[in-house]
This record gives structure tokens, sequence and C-alpha cells, in this order.
């Protein structure tokens, strides 16, 4: 006979007990090798991954660092929703818009100042797509010969080892005591025309020089506005009264000086036609002078130039809103310069130079000819170019001085006057000035000026009495508390 059910029952659970125990034994061995097998890879990983960010990190100081979150005031840099904007919409197909076109700002001053007069976009005005790959990354000179710069603007790479040499290069990146700083010259306007170039071929075109010695030449970057086309062709406006023709014979001294760039961005550009800007951009290109604010197309008008310099990495843009024309405007497939009657195109280019470089600065064509009051449209621009990104503006086209101003910690030269032009009959046009800035890598500038006379087609250095007048007389044409010193410093309180 079976044993009773509960019996049966019984035993099966005894038999159960022991191999219960042995699954559970064998279950904890298990996750306890699990366990132990995933800490000792963390504690791989991490280690190796600790190892890598440490020798990387030598590498992280030396990159450009792209700001998140709030932006500082002084600095002006996009927020990252702005720069998210900035790369989504890096093809712009809106430039300045409105029908009505006005004489040359030379016989009509009143229509240059009236914003409701505002030149028409053609009809393929085209703004930069955002991308900077047509831009040059200049280096700067070496220690070859002045004359041979045809190599200028090719950049190998390395950080510039001339103009300031290469001890600033080993110092520390980041923006402490020993960080490198740039020294920044700007000048005025600059033509060979007319009785400027009569002048010249009688003294060489090495004349306008004389006085400046190796000035040009001790500092990072010289940069000039050229307002004359270049070429030894064109065809001359017919609806202008002063028409600039210059010989390519004057960008071999201007070169030589120690002139690195020049902007483009001006309302003389073209006097000679497209055909005279596009000879104008050759010749400059072969100098290796390097340009902003004018191309064969939009896209190139308003891309910024950018140099290295002692490891720093600088922006160059230039733009106008002085234009005798609508065709002026640089279009999708017609060559022009950067127009600002509608300055969305260069707030977008200032915009995208921010998020490539450390420094950038926007040379700007605008105000009213011999008039030291600002127009409404200068305030305006300049300070949508700092809040756009921009940590320096430097104006002309007045032919005059006019104040400067610091707007966010970033300064503003209003208009640097004539440097090498003829001499008109109106003593206010003489007075000019150097303007030199000294910069750090976050775009922090300090300001000096240095008074000079414009004589006939020659800048000669003022002292004293006279230069105390320009610098007083600077400081006096400033809004908000700015002063200067008898020495050119410029402070803002």
């Amino acid at each position: 006979m079976y044993p009773p059910r509960s019996q049966r029952n019984e035993g099966r659970k005894k038999a159960r007990k022991p191999k219960i125990g042995k699954a559970w034994i064998i279950t904890n061995l298990v996750l306890l090798l699990m366990i132990v097998g995933l800490f000792g890879y963390y504690y791989i990983f991490e280690h190796d991954n600790s190892g890598s960010l440490a020798e990387n990190a030598g590498y992280s100081q030396t990159e450009k660092k792209i700001q998140t979150g709030s932006a500082s005031e002084d600095r002006s840099t996009p927020s990252v929703s702005e720069n998210v904007t900035a790369l989504s919409n890096k093809q712009l197909d809106e430039g300045p818009h409105a029908e009505k076109k006005f004489a040359d700002d030379e016989t009509k001053q009143s229509a240059a100042s009236d914003t409701s007069n505002r030149p028409a976009t053609t009809s393929d005005t085209d703004a930069p797509e955002g991308s900077s790959t047509g831009a040059k990354l200049s280096s700067g000179k070496d220690g070859q010969a002045q004359n041979d710069t045809s190599n200028k603007d090719i950049y190998d790479g390395n950080p510039s080892t001339d103009k300031g040499g290469t001890e600033d290069i080993k110092k520390s990146k980041t923006d402490g005591a020993d960080s490198p700083t740039v020294t920044l010259h700007f000048v005025g306007d600059v033509q060979f025309s007319g009785k400027v170039e009569q002048r010249l071929e009688q003294n060489g075109f090495d004349f306008p020089y004389q006085y400046l010695g190796n000035l040009f030449h001790k500092d990072d970057l010289t940069i000039a506005n050229l307002e004359t086309p270049v070429t030894t062709n064109g065809v001359g406006a017919l609806n202008k009264t002063y028409v600039y023709k210059s010989s390519p014979k004057a960008l071999t001294a201007l070169a030589a000086a120690g002139i690195d760039a020049v902007n483009l961005a001006n309302n003389h550009i073209l006097d000679q036609g497209t055909g005279g800007l596009l000879d104008t951009l050759k010749y400059l290109d072969e100098k290796g002078i390097a340009h902003a604010g004018a191309g064969r197309n939009a896209k190139e008008a308003y891309a910024p130039h950018y140099f290295e310099r002692k490891g720093i990495k600088i922006a160059l843009l230039g733009t106008t809103r002085v234009m005798p024309e609508a065709n002026w405007n640089a279009g999708a497939k017609q060559p022009g310069v950067a127009g600002a009657y509608d300055s969305t195109a260069i707030v977008k280019s200032i915009r995208e130079a921010r998020m490539q470089a450390d420094l950038v600065i926007v040379i700007t064509h605008w105000g009213k000819e011999r008039a030291t009051a600002l127009e409404p449209h200068q305030t305006e621009l300049s300070h949508a170019f700092i809040d756009a990104g921009a940590d320096l503006v430097i104006g002309g086209h007045p032919h005059v001085l006019q104040g400067m101003e610091q707007y966010k910690g970033k300064w503003i030269a209003y208009s640097t006057g004539n440097f090498i032009f003829s001499k008109s009959t109106v003593p206010a046009t003489w007075d000019t000035a150097i303007f030199q800035a000294t910069c750090t890598r976050n775009g922090a500038c300090e300001m000096k000026l240095t008074p000079y006379r414009a004589e006939l087609g020659q800048p000669i250095p003022l002292k004293d009495t006279e230069a105390s007048k320009i610098l007083q007389r600077v400081a006096a044409l400033s809004p908000g508390n700015v002063s200067i010193g008898t020495d050119g410093t410029v402070s803002a309180q």
C-alpha cells in the first residue's frame, strides 16, 4: 500500500529544500560576480576617462570659449539661443528695402541724414550665408622685405610671429595679468586721386608715410578706409561731383607702410563701376592687403575677414549707410558693398563673427559730411552692432573728427576724419588722429589718440598746443562722460 498523501508531500518538501538552497547560493554568487564586474568596469572606464580629460585640459584652454547663459554686458556675447538662431539662419534673403534713390553725399549732404531717402535694394540682393569659408585668415607680416606681401593672407595654422614677436604666443591664454594683448591702429579716409595723385607723382608714392616711421610695423594690425577704386580702367560715374580713381602703384606703398587691411564699404568704391571694384579687389589681393565691406557678391561683401595675432583671432567687418544709388548694394550675383540702411544683414554677420572670433571690429561709413554733430542713425547702428557682438566700432565719412562713446564697456569712434586726402578750404577737415586700441582676448579695449594734421596727401603729427586742442575738441564732442588726457588716453567715467 502507498503511504498517506500527507506523508508523500512532506517527503517531497524535504527533497526540494537542498535543491532550493543550492539554487539560491548559485544565484547570489552570480549576482555578486556581476556587481563586482560592473564596479570594476566603471572604475577602469572612469580612470581612463579622467586621464584623457587631464591630457586635454591644456588644449581646451587654447580654444575660443563660447559663453552660455546670460551674456556679460561688457562683452555683448550672444546667448546660446542667439547662437542657435544665427546658425539656423545662415541664409539671408533680405537686404535694404526702399524705393527712392538719392544723389551723392558730396553734393547733397542733407540726403545723407534723411533716413526716409534710403537706396532700394536690387532684386538679387543677398546677405551672407553665415559661412566663413570665403574669408581668409591672415597671420600678419613676417621678417621679409616690406614690399614682399604676396603671401600675407595665407594662414599656415600657426599664430602670427611677426608684429609683436613670438614671446607673446608663449604667454598664458587666459585673461589674467600675463594674457597677451593686441595693438591696433585705425586711420581715416584714404584716396590717391586728383591733386593727391599729382603730388605723389612728384614726390613718390611713399610720400604720405614719411612722418609715420615704423609705427604701423610695430603694431599688430593697421586698418584704413580706402575711399577710392584702384584701377587703370573703369567707367566713371556720371551722377557724382567727386569721382575718384587711383593708381595701383599707390597700393605698393600702402602695403610697405604697414597698413594691413582696408574697409571698402563707402560711397566712392564704385566710382568706376563694378569693373573698377573688381580691379580693386584684384590689386588688393595681389599686394596682400586684406579687405572687408565690398565684394563680388553679397556673401563676400558681408563676410568677416579673420586675422590671427598672438593667438588672438580677430574679425573685421565693413558696412556703409552712405551710397548714392540702390544698385551699389551687393547682390547674390552682383558686385557691390555691404549696406546698412537695413542693418539686418550686417548684424547677422556680426553675430557669426562673434561665434568665431575673440575680437570683433566693425568699420562703418555713416553720418553727415563736415558735421561734428551725430546723426541719430550713427548712435542707433553703433549700439545695434555692439548688441550683436562687436567689441569695437570705428566710423568714417564726415571728413571731420567726431566724438567717442563707451557703450556697454565697448568703444565707438564716430569719425576718424581724413588721413591721406585732398585738402579742402574747411579747416575742420584738416584735423585728424591715429586711433590706437589695445585689446585683450575677451574684447576689452583701451583707446588712445595721436593728433595729426591732414595736409594734401600727407598726415603730419602735431604736438603741444595744437595736439591738445584736437584732443579737447574730441572729448567735448563725445556723448557721456568721456575725457581724453594730455597723452591722448581716452577714459569714460
